[in-house]
């Protein structure tokens, strides 16, 4: 007890330069767990945006061919059809999903007075999983529907709210789209990520249905393929594609013949991202943790010149060099550990208000608080820092000759 009252009292001593020294370390560890709460609250609203899409799919469709084949020319252009689909289930193993689509581009959409435009999708049962959109209320597009070019569809929750303003619901009723009526068998969950919002705008139809719509055939304009957990999309896409090459006379070397799309690069562009943002957030922190240490230990360095004589008399009547060199340490510690505490206190606080004004404001971000183990783990940094910032200070107090210390004024 006599111990901590000791360094109490000395801290307490000067009380203007303990508060200026402690301020660096407060600042420093203040910023860490500002940027670490806004760095995770980034994190997890792109977790939240990406959690309807699969990281490891992707898009394939049809381009002119790049290179002349089978006596065909280059610049040849060709489709991809439905009857693909079941072909490419059989022969690529890899392959965990795959839904076929078909765009009819923007179309007017219209209940009586009520229109807008709205993009109208073809799209089969199978679309269900390789995007993680249900059915809010009605029934989803179904296989008797594709079998027998049923002139139905599914609304997104957009639609709904304009072509039927009166919150009735649009179950069983018709609407017209484009040049054809179709009943509304069921209205899409609103979808909120950014990457799978545009489906709120959409209405979607037996792919069949489009097909005849459009006097398509059976030709497809894209489709979804979502690769097997420990197989990478790229590796599926590849086998994909030379699926379709095969089956369409394309040649074997051609690269531009099948168009394609990764998501799983753009998975990883944005981890790296997301990891770039944590270093920078460490960096910044740490740095102005360390420069905040610094200045601990220069004031450190003069309590120690301003306390030669006391320490010459503790040496001289028998303080072994560890108790001295002990003192010097723990004034430090528990000076840079109160201000480094007081720190995560008011950043957590202040990241609290700004969840709150976020809330209030209606912006969406999540999670902007910090965890219980980066807490813990700054905890640890601050304690590590003030070791640090009293060890000189304390390395200078051991050579301190006691007749010398004794003699000075």
């Amino acid at each position: 007890m006599d111990f901590f009252l000791e360094i109490w009292q000395t801290i307490s001593k000067n009380r203007s330069r303990s508060l200026l020294t402690a301020f660096g370390v407060f600042w420093g560890m203040l910023m860490l767990i500002v940027l670490q709460g806004g760095g995770n609250a980034l994190t997890q609203s792109f977790m939240s945006d990406s959690k309807d899409v699969s990281s490891n799919s992707g898009h394939m469709w049809a381009q002119p061919t790049s290179v002349p084949y089978a006596g065909f020319q280059t610049g040849r252009r060709w489709e991809i059809e439905y009857a693909d689909i079941e072909v490419i289930r059989e022969k690529v193993s890899s392959l965990a999903a795959i839904s076929p689509g078909l765009s009819a581009g923007t179309l007017t959409v219209s209940n009586g007075a009520h229109h807008q435009n709205y993009s109208v999708e073809g799209i089969t049962p199978d679309v269900r999983l390789t995007e993680a959109i249900t059915v809010q209320y009605g029934r989803d597009i179904s296989a008797i529907d594709l079998q027998e070019q049923r002139k139905v569809c599914v609304i997104g929750s957009q639609v709904r709210k304009v072509i039927f303003p009166d919150n009735e619901n649009p179950v069983g009723r018709y609407i017209l789209c484009g040049s054809m009526y179709l009943q509304v068998v069921g209205v899409l969950k609103e979808v909120t990520s950014e990457w799978t919002k545009s489906v709120n705008e959409q209405v979607q139809m037996p792919l069949t249905t489009l097909q005849r719509m459009q006097h398509k055939g059976n030709g497809i304009d894209y489709m979804t393929i979502v690769s097997k957990p420990d197989v990478p999309a790229a590796q599926t896409i590849e086998q994909v594609a030379a699926v379709l090459k095969q089956r369409h006379q394309i040649s074997p070397e051609d690269k531009k013949a099948v168009g394609s799309f990764d998501m799983s690069s753009i998975f990883k562009i944005v981890n790296a991202i997301a990891m770039g943002i944590y270093a920078l957030i460490w960096i910044i922190g740490l740095g102005t943790l360390i420069s905040g240490a610094v200045g601990v230990s220069n004031i450190m360095l003069v309590t120690v010149r301003e306390r030669t004589k006391e320490i010459g008399v503790r040496r001289a009547i028998g303080a072994s060099p560890w108790l001295i060199a002990r003192q010097i340490m723990a004034e430090s510690i528990v000076l840079t550990s109160m201000a480094g505490v007081i720190g995560i206190m008011a950043g957590v606080g202040i990241l609290a208000v700004a969840e709150k004004v976020l809330v209030l404001k209606q912006v969406e971000i999540q999670n902007i608080q910090v965890s219980f183990t980066i807490a813990i783990v700054c905890l640890i940094i601050i304690i590590m820092v003030g070791a640090l910032a009293g060890l000189m200070p304390a390395l200078r107090a051991l050579k301190v000759k006691p007749i010398e210390a004794l003699n000075e004024e």
